[in-house]
């Protein structure tokens, strides 16, 4: 699980961060201004990058907190096995492997074409269609 940890006040709207160890993007991020006695807080929500699950967080903005690795690849379609999945093979170090396909590009994959897809703690997920 290749991962790195930053401070809460880094985070932005868009980037990556790891609730309750999945992969997650963030959606939006809302302070809280300091108290007497106490530190500013930071809200965090976000969205799950492989399941769609809505998480947050609440943390003091000066805490740490985990920020995933994520490998953008390119791949090329070997061949399409259902409705569901489809083999892919990465173009750099040329090892296949079997992916699903999103509710967003079914229908739309042809076999040799190429495809962009990101790797995360280990999990794989179709992104677009190049071209």
């Amino acid at each position: 699980m290749s991962k790195k940890v930053v401070e809460v006040k880094t985070l932005k709207v868009g980037k990556y961060v790891i609730i309750g160890g999945e992969a997650s993007k963030i959606t939006s991020i809302q302070t809280s201004s300091p108290g007497k006695h106490g530190a500013a807080k930071a809200r965090v929500e976000a969205s799950g990058i492989f399941d769609g699950q809505k998480r947050n967080f609440v943390k003091p903005v000066d805490s740490k907190c985990d920020v995933p690795m994520i490998d953008k690849c390119l791949g090329q379609v070997l061949s399409i096995m259902g409705k569901n999945d489809v083999q892919l093979m990465d173009l750099e170090t040329y090892e296949t492997f079997d992916i699903p396909i999103p509710d967003e590009l079914k229908g739309k994959l042809n076999e040799g074409s190429e495809v962009d897809y990101i790797m995360a703690m280990g999990k794989k997920k179709l992104m677009r269609i190049k071209g």
